[in-house]
């Protein structure tokens, strides 16, 4: 069992504004962005076996919406349904994967020794809670961003601190989504401006021939968890048992 308490002396707290915080987020994300790449690549590589199992062809399908101008009807594309129903599935199953950035942002800014094993905490750890908490705000968000681009930037800010309340607090899915949209609500304007730029960063990479993604597609883990410390404080306690 791994026990460790508030680090006052070490670690850093950014104060309650964007900028503080995404700037907070940047120097924690230095020591995150190699474990990142890794949770990148082994996403890469179940997307692949998924589009392998289903018989969906990505890239033929973009080739002929070059050709027909966008004219085509989705539905009808040969294993697109079934990628999309596993894809689903496999996406709440590996969302505690990515939250285990969030933990390794702690340990990274609390200046503790950080291991690849930290990745899977996330796993150990209100799992139960965390894929439910996924599952929920999955749908409300992507309602938000089917019916139109800016109802999903809206609603994207009132859920960003849940997934390190999940983690810290060992909150219910229901208290996380709760919590995270009273503090939210309240603090709205510093919300929706982190989880903007931190989405603009995030997909910053795609310059970079979508290459750049690996390293810059989590970084809006971090800046949740910048966020969450900015507002709630350093958690008091984590305890592990491996």
């Amino acid at each position: 069992m791994e026990t460790f308490n508030e680090f006052d002396s070490q670690a850093k707290v950014p104060a309650k504004n964007t900028g503080d915080i995404i700037s907070h987020a940047f120097e924690t994300y230095k020591g995150v962005v190699l474990y990142a790449i890794v949770t990148m690549i082994l996403y890469l590589i179940i997307s692949f076996i998924i589009q392998a199992i289903s018989g969906f062809n990505s890239q033929a399908i973009y080739e002929e919406a070059m050709i027909s101008g966008g004219q085509i009807d989705y539905l009808a594309i040969p294993g697109l349904k079934t990628y999309y129903a596993i894809s689903s599935l496999f996406g709440l199953l590996l969302s505690p994967l990515f939250l285990g950035l969030i933990y390794i942002s702690h340990k990274v800014n609390t200046k503790q020794q950080v291991s690849f094993s930290d990745l899977f905490y996330a796993y150990k750890e209100n799992l139960i809670n965390i894929i439910v908490y996924s599952l929920i705000t999955g749908i409300i968000l992507t309602i938000g961003f089917t019916a139109c681009l800016i109802p999903g930037l809206l609603l994207m800010p009132l859920f960003f601190i849940g997934y390190p309340i999940l983690i810290f607090e060992k909150a219910s899915a229901i208290d996380a989504i709760s919590k995270a949209f009273n503090i939210a609500k309240e603090n709205y304007g510093t919300f929706l401006g982190v989880a903007v730029l931190s989405a603009i960063i995030s997909f910053a990479g795609i310059i970079l021939c979508g290459i750049g993604l690996l390293a810059t597609a989590p970084f809006y883990l971090t800046a949740a968890y910048s966020l969450y410390i900015a507002f709630v404080g350093l958690p008091k306690q984590i305890t592990y048992n491996p």
